[in-house]
């Protein structure tokens, strides 16, 4: 067990304030901490002075090489390393990292999604210093190689990256969010964007993982009975920790705390062998980053002790899938939380404010905040098992609910409920008192107390569109807030009546019920709120002209830029049910068709021998099994033949929407179709001779 203490060691492998303040000049520590703190122009000529003090650091910890560390359009990372080394003709080899170096990277652009922007022969893209996001080591085994956080443009100078419009949205609601604090008479440098993430995910043994096709192709399993044992009785959730798990999440937790991230919290979820890690607040930018850090450390640790660790938001159909729930929140440089209601909310009309444009965001671009969180593995996932509905809706609590509908009958409220004290009619137990409102686990977009729970982003996703997308749809009604508040001549009087307007307009949005409940499904059809079930469906609202004009007229995303968004998710669909589709027909071709002819075989070859001892004796059992048998491989074999059939098909389909909504209406379904022959055969055939680990076998612990 390695020599670890938290409190000393936190951050040590992070290039973070202290030790910047020790590897840097006085000077360069001060203009870039400014830099970074009230997000003032970057002065390159602090380039050099960086890159020499990081260099020393990264190399008296025993890295060689350094890269440009960044986050393409396929939500993980990628990499370029590069050593240190530097050679001139007739001079000693010398280590060198330049000012240059530290700020521009270049690397192949056409060979990552990049939708309509780069083609195959237009290679040249660039990565960005981000001096917000700490550069880092990664430390394997003696390996060490320096981290830097970067952008990824093309040569175009368009973003091909997450992080980059995350950034701009991050700046534009921080000026929007000045705006507001001016009309209230208060002040502030800059707004942080924040956000607390909580990663969801299951452990498997290698060795089982390794027998599943499914898994190690797709990520999930594609066919599988239902095991006997799944979360019915919901003794996994908060349990106790297995020895073999808890020594995992130690080493998870070291290797983060190492890296600067503030891991808290971790429990057992629900369903068998899923667990949850969940990080401190942090600025969105560098959360986003250590959330792509705790993904590929949960995966790096969990090869350490024979376990894969599966991010994909439904492995598994019969118990709950994984999300990543996206805490945000809006804190200015002071500290001051701007989503703190406080004890009376109905007095405080700056939160009332905020809340009401937040409500109205939701509301008004609804659709696009499904889409911002729309990927394959969500098309299992939403709308039950504790994953939240495919309708978004915003969960405020009774509190706030009183204090909306007092605004919009009255254009004021005059009070807000009160939590009280816990009856607990145990006299050793202490005095607690209850929160205001309960919490909503079924709500996509829910208050929590401080900030907004949005629930509906899978465990494999990159945060950072989500959250690009609600500091963007924010900021667009912080900046209609203030043009119409600042030309005020009433200013109280004209506050409360765009409260009120803001309520009254969108609180079609508020739900606070089961949103797992049909009730809620025709509710929200009479309220006119869409219900986007399918990825396929959600997606075109990234090319529609409101949302070019909202993200273009703020300067996050041009529209080629969110044109480029649309194509890369669509043909990720596309491309994923195709692999699925592929890895199925393999696995009933292979495996199990000749697994059950084989079973099949056996049958009859018994009812042979038991008849030829005395045709007299009862062989009912063994005829009606061989006859299910041969009856689901007749089924399956036909199934295989169609999802064949639909796959040459849909290939001659031209444009991407037609051929995504082909995937999903002639492969997917049929894929579906084809998988429950499978699980009907594994109810059949003998243990001994099906051909890969159970459901069951999965969640069993080794």
């Amino acid at each position: 067990m390695r020599d670890f203490n938290l409190k000393k060691d936190f951050g040590k492998n992070s290039f973070n304030d202290a030790v910047m303040k020790k590897y840097l000049p006085k000077s360069v520590y001060e203009k870039l901490k400014k830099t970074i703190s009230e997000g003032a122009e970057l002065d390159s000529s602090l380039a050099k002075y960086v890159a020499s003090g990081i260099m020393e650091w990264a190399i008296e910890n025993g890295a060689t090489h350094y890269t440009h560390w960044f986050e393409p359009l396929n939500d993980s990372t990628a990499e370029k390393q590069n050593s240190f080394l530097k050679t001139e003709l007739g001079k000693k080899p010398i280590l060198e990292f330049s000012g240059t170096e530290l700020i521009k990277g270049e690397t192949d652009a056409s060979s990552f999604p990049t939708g309509n922007i780069r083609a195959t022969f237009e290679a040249r893209g660039y990565t960005i210093w981000d001096c917000t996001s700490p550069a880092f080591l990664r430390k394997v085994d003696d390996i060490v190689v320096l981290c830097i956080p970067t952008a990824f443009i093309s040569y175009g100078g368009e973003a091909l990256d997450n992080k980059t419009p995350l950034l701009r949205s991050m700046q534009v609601i921080s000026n929007e969010t000045i705006k507001i604090l001016k009309l209230f008479k208060k002040s502030a440098k800059k707004v942080y964007s924040m956000l607390g993430v909580e990663q969801e995910y299951f452990l498997v043994d290698k060795t089982k993982f390794l027998q599943r096709k499914d898994l190690v192709y797709c990520g999930r399993t594609l066919v599988g009975a239902k095991s006997p044992k799944g979360q019915e009785l919901d003794d996994h959730y908060y349990g106790n920790i297995r020895q073999k798990v808890l020594k995992f999440m130690n080493d998870v937790n070291e290797e983060l705390w190492l890296l600067g991230v503030p891991a808290k919290t971790q429990h057992n979820e629900v369903a068998p062998r899923q667990h949850e890690l969940a990080v401190i607040y942090e600025e969105a930018n560098i959360s986003c980053d250590h959330n792509q850090l705790v993904m590929e450390t949960l995966k790096r640790v969990a090869e350490k002790y024979d376990m894969e660790c599966l991010l994909h938001e439904k492995p598994y159909k019969w118990v709950n899938g994984s999300g990543k729930h996206n805490n945000w929140s809006l804190v200015t440089d002071k500290g001051v939380n701007l989503l703190n209601p406080g004890s009376n909310p109905h007095e405080n009309l700056q939160f009332l404010l905020i809340l009401s444009c937040i409500i109205a965001a939701v509301d008004k671009y609804s659709v696009l905040l499904r889409a911002s969180c729309a990927t394959p593995g969500k098309e299992q996932r939403l709308g039950a098992s504790e994953a939240p509905p495919s309708i978004i809706s915003c969960f405020v609590g009774d509190q706030l609910s009183g204090v909306i509908e007092d605004f919009v009958k009255n254009g004021y409220a005059s009070d807000s409920k009160q939590g009280g004290k816990i009856k607990k009619e145990i006299n050793t137990l202490p005095e607690l008192w209850l929160d205001v409102t309960d919490r909503n686990r079924t709500s996509p977009f829910a208050f929590t107390g401080n900030k907004f729970e949005f629930r509906m982003v899978g465990s494999s996703d990159s945060c950072a569109m989500p959250i690009t997308v609600i500091n963007t749809i924010v900021a667009n009604e912080f900046k209609i807030a203030t043009d119409k508040l600042s030309k005020s001549k009433d200013f109280d009087k004209d506050l409360k009546q765009l409260i009120q307007d803001n309520f009254k307009k969108h609180k079609r949005i508020i739900f606070n019920g089961d949103g797992y409940s049909a009730e809620w499904v025709a509710e929200a059809k009479s309220r006119g709120l869409i219900d986007v079930r399918s990825i396929v469906d959600a997606l075109p609202i990234f090319i529609s002209k409101d949302t070019v004009e909202l993200f273009s007229n703020l300067s996050i995303l041009s529209e080629n830029e969110l044109k480029c968004r649309y194509e890369v998710a669509m043909e990720n669909y596309i491309n994923i049910t195709n692999i699925e589709a592929l890895t199925l027909i393999d696995i009933a071709k292979k495996l199990v068709l000749p697994s059950c002819i084989h079973y099949a075989t056996r049958l009859a070859n018994s009812i042979n021998a038991i008849s030829d001892v005395d045709m007299k004796l009862d062989i009912t059992v063994q005829n009606e099994l061989l006859k299910d048998t041969l009856k689901y491989v007749r089924e399956l074999k036909n199934d295989v033949d169609t999802l064949e059939d639909n796959l040459k098909k849909v290939k001659s389909v031209k444009t991407l929407l037609d051929k995504a909504n082909a995937y999903k209406n002639d492969v997917a379904t049929c894929m579906e179709k084809l998988r429950n022959n499978v699980d009907a055969l594994e109810m059949i055939v003998d243990k001994e001779m099906w051909p890969m680990p159970s459901l069951g076998d999965l969640f069993t612990e080794m």
